[in-house]
C-alpha cells in the first residue's frame, strides 16, 4: 500500500531535499516530537501527584489511560495516511495546543472547582490520541522522501522516537522544571512541538500541499505559537490568581524549592499557614497542640541527645528545646528550602521561638531513611515529624524496614514516636504504622489528641481546620525494651494544651479505634494504600 501511494505521487521527486535528506528531516521532526510527547506525560504525572497526590496511582492512570489512547490515536490515523502530510501538520498543531496548556487548565481546575482528576484523564486520553497518530503518519511520510523496506523504516523511526523520549525525560526534571517551571515548561515544550511540526510538513513537503492546505497550516500554527506565548506571557499573573483562588488573599511566600512547593499565608505569628505541596502542614492556630503532642510524652526519661526526623519548620524543635537538660538535637530535613525560610520568615522563626539559632540545634538536609543507614547510635529519644504516611513518596518513612533503623538509632531504654495519621477517619494508615513499629521489635503504646473547635473558627482553609478538630491527631510512642510510659516528665515545661489526665485519655481514645489483623507495611509491601 505505501509503496503504491509513493508510485503514484512520485516519489522523491516532488521533494525539494535529497532523499537522504529528507530521511534525516522527518527523523528531526519524529526525535523532537517524541521529546515533547515525554514531557507531556512527565507534567501531567508530576502536576497530578502535587495536585491530587499519591503519586503512584496518578502515574499508573496517566500512563495506562495514554498506551490505551495511542491505540486509538493509530487506529484512527489510517484514514489520514493519503492526505499524511497535512494530517501530521495539524496534528502537531493539536498536540502542541493541548499538550502546552494541559498544565495551566489542570491547575486552574485545581484552583476555582477543587477536582483535578476528570481533566487529568481527559488530557491523557487527548495527548495519547494524537501523540499514537504520529507514528502512521510518520511512517508514510519517511516512506515518501526515501522508499526503503517497512521494517528498516519502523527501525529508523521507532530508534528516533525512544532517542528523542530519552531526551525529553531528562530535560524535564534537570532543564524545564528547575528553570522554567511546570506552567512555563508545558507551555515552551509546545511552541517547540508546534515549530517542529509545522517547519517540517510546509518545508519538506510544502510540495505536497494544495495552496489551501499550505495558508491553513500556517495560520494554525502561528495561531497556537501566538495563544501559547500570550499565556507566557501572563502565566505570572495566572499563577498569583490561582494561589489566590486556593490559599486566599493572604499569600506571604510562594517558591518552588526543588522539592515541593512551599507556600506561607498570614501576615502575623498567629494567623500563618505552612502549605507543602498545597497540603496544609502548619496553622498557627492549633499547631502548640499538635507539637506538645508530639513531642512530650516522648521526653519522660533521658532526652540528653535527641533526633528530629522532618520537622523542617522547627516546631517540634521548639518543643524539644524548652528542656534545658537537652545537650544536642539533631534535625533531619529533606528540604533546605523549608529550613531556610523557617530561619529567615519572620513569623515563622517568631512561631519557632529562633530554634534554629540555638547552638544545641544541628540541621542536616538529607533522606531520612538514608541518613539513618549510615548515622551513628545513641540517641535517647527520636522524633518523626515526616509528610502523612497515605503520600506515596513518604511510605517507606512508615515501613517496618525504617523503624528498624530507628530501633537501631536509639539508646538503650531510648524513645520513639510517630504521627500516624487521623485514627477515626483512617484508622486502617494508622493501625498498620503500629504494626509496622511492632514488627520491628519496637513497644508501642498509642494515643489519639482530640481538638477544639474554638482553635480553628478563622481563617481561608476553615474545613481543614474543622476537620482537624473532629478527628485529632493520632500518635504512637515506642520503645525498645518495653512499654514506654504515657505521661509526662516531672520537668516538663508547662503546656498549653497537654496534663497528665488528658493524656490518660488520649490512651484510651486511640485503643478504642484498634482494629485488628492488620499486616505492617514494609518496602516490598506497602499497605497504606489500601486506606486512600
Amino acid at each position: 500500500m505505501i509503496d503504491q501511494q509513493v508510485s503514484l505521487r512520485g516519489g522523491a521527486a516532488c521533494l525539494p531535499v535529497r532523499p537522504r535528506t529528507g530521511r534525516c528531516l522527518v527523523l528531526a521532526a519524529v526525535f523532537v516530537c517524541a521529546a515533547c510527547g515525554l514531557v507531556y506525560e512527565l507534567e501531567l504525572v508530576a502536576l497530578a501527584s502535587y495536585l491530587i497526590g499519591d503519586s503512584v496511582t496518578q502515574a499508573s492512570v496517566v500512563l495506562s489511560v495514554m498506551v490505551f489512547a495511542m491505540g486509538v490515536g493509530s487506529l484512527l490515523a489510517k484514514r489520514l495516511r493519503s492526505r499524511a502530510a497535512v494530517g501530521f501538520g495539524l496534528i502537531e498543531a493539536v498536540l502542541a495546543l493541548v499538550g502546552g496548556s494541559s498544565a495551566l487548565v489542570l491547575y486552574a481546575t485545581f484552583a476555582w472547582i477543587g477536582e483535578s482528576r476528570y481533566a487529568l484523564v481527559g488530557f491523557s486520553f487527548a495527548i495519547g490520541v494524537l501523540i499514537g497518530a504520529e507514528i502512521p503518519l510518520l511512517m508514510t511520510l519517511i516512506q515518501r522522501v526515501d522508499r526503503q523496506d517497512a521494517g528498516g523504516a519502523v527501525a529508523d523511526l521507532f530508534a528516533a522516537d525512544y532517542v528523542g523520549a530519552l531526551v525529553g525525560g531528562l530535560a524535564f526534571p534537570f532543564l524545564l522544571l528547575p528553570v522554567l517551571g511546570q506552567l512555563t515548561g508545558a507551555l515552551f515544550t509546545g511552541a517547540v512541538n508546534a515549530a517542529a511540526g509545522g517547519a517540517l510538513v510546509l518545508w519538506v513537503f510544502r510540495r505536497d500541499l494544495t495552496p489551501r492546505s499550505r495558508w491553513l497550516l500556517v495560520l494554525v500554527n502561528v495561531a497556537v505559537i501566538a495563544v501559547l506565548a500570550v499565556a507566557t506571557a501572563l502565566v505570572d499573573d495566572f499563577e498569583r490568581a490561582a494561589r489566590r483562588a486556593v490559599y486566599g488573599d493572604g499569600v506571604r511566600v510562594a517558591l518552588q524549592t526543588g522539592v515541593q512547593e512551599v507556600v506561607l499565608t498570614g501576615a502575623g505569628r498567629s494567623s500563618l499557614d505552612l502549605y507543602l505541596d498545597g497540603r496544609l502542614r502548619v496553622s498557627a492556630r492549633d499547631e502548640y497542640r499538635y507539637h506538645e503532642a508530639l513531642v512530650h510524652p516522648a521526653m519522660n526519661g533521658p532526652r540528653a541527645r535527641v533526633l528530629i526526623l522532618g520537622g523542617g519548620d522547627g516546631l517540634a524543635a521548639r518543643e524539644v528545646l524548652r528542656y534545658r537538660d537537652v545537650r544536642r538535637a539533631t534535625l533531619v530535613e529533606l528540604d533546605p528550602g523549608v529550613t531556610r525560610l523557617a530561619r529567615t520568615d519572620r513569623a515563622l522563626s517568631a512561631l519557632n521561638a529562633h530554634a534554629f539559632r540555638d547552638p544545641r540545634l544541628t540541621v542536616v538536609n538529607a533522606d531520612a531513611f538514608n541518613w539513618l543507614r549510615a548515622a551513628h547510635g545513641g540517641y535517647d529519644v527520636v522524633i518523626s515529624d515526616l509528610p502523612d504516611p497515605g503520600i506515596s513518596t513518604s511510605t517507606k518513612l512508615y515501613s517496618a524496614e525504617f523503624y528498624g533503623l530507628v530501633a537501631e538509632a536509639l539508646a538503650p531504654g531510648g524513645r520513639l514516636v510517630v504521627h500516624g495519621g487521623p485514627p477515626v477517619t483512617r484508622p486502617h494508615t494508622y493501625w498498620t504504622v503500629e504494626a509496622s513499629m511492632r514488627a520491628a521489635g519496637l513497644h508501642t503504646r498509642p494515643y489519639r489528641i482530640s481538638g477544639r473547635l474554638s482553635d480553628f473558627a478563622a481563617g481561608p482553609d476553615r474545613a481543614t481546620h474543622r476537620a482537624r478538630a473532629q478527628d485529632g491527631w493520632g500518635f504512637v510512642l515506642a520503645g525498645t525494651a518495653a512499654k514506654p510510659a504515657l505521661r509526662l516528665s516531672p520537668q516538663a515545661p508547662t503546656l498549653r494544651s497537654l496534663t497528665p489526665s488528658s493524656l490518660v485519655r488520649a490512651g484510651r481514645d486511640a485503643e478504642s479505634t484498634r482494629p485488628g489483623g492488620l499486616l505492617p507495611s514494609t518496602l516490598v509491601h506497602p499497605r497504606y494504600w489500601e486506606d486512600r
